[in-house]
């Protein structure tokens, strides 16, 4: 949420809302009611997300569009294990992936990625890709959508090969 510093200067006083928290009412009655109720939100525990691929991998999604309802950005921790491939996607959003450890296989339209352990590749929508783990550690890695992730906005190939 973007803050407009000059606005909250000029608060007159704050009211509780019980359907936005405590919000301020500015001294411009014309400007618009900035919520200043901002706290923390501990996520305790990641909600478990049915895979796709060829072998069980698991997608514990944190923020998204199943765990906290997110339409704007969603970040899961993948591991799959070794010899684990997904089908070839073309999705609509971004998506940012951090490996933590092993390496993760990122086929594209023109060749193939090895991300290893520490680094990072961007995935920009409309982009064909399929991830796989070949190597005998597997891949535990990072997913960062944006905007979330959502099966109807990932368009995964029925027959797993680029269209060029």
């Amino acid at each position: 949420m973007w803050i407009d510093w000059g606005t909250v200067y000029r608060v007159l006083v704050a009211v509780d809302d019980p359907r936005r928290g405590s919000i301020a009412l500015p001294l411009d009655p014309s400007a618009e009611a900035t919520n200043t109720a901002s706290m923390p939100t501990l996520i305790d525990t990641p909600t478990i997300i049915a895979p796709a691929g060829n072998k069980p991998k698991v997608i514990e999604e944190y923020v998204g569009q199943v765990s906290t309802r997110s339409e704007d950005i969603s970040i899961a921790r993948m591991k799959s294990p070794p010899g684990w491939q997904e089908p070839g996607q073309r999705p609509e959003f971004e998506e940012i992936t951090v490996v933590l450890s092993g390496t993760l296989q990122v086929e594209h339209a023109a060749g193939v990625l090895a991300v290893a352990a520490g680094q990072a590749v961007i995935v920009h929508p409309g982009e064909w890709v399929r991830y796989s783990s070949p190597e005998p550690e597997g891949a535990e890695y990072l997913a960062i959508c944006r905007p979330a992730f959502g099966p109807d906005t990932v368009h995964r190939d029925a027959d797993s090969k680029p269209s060029r």
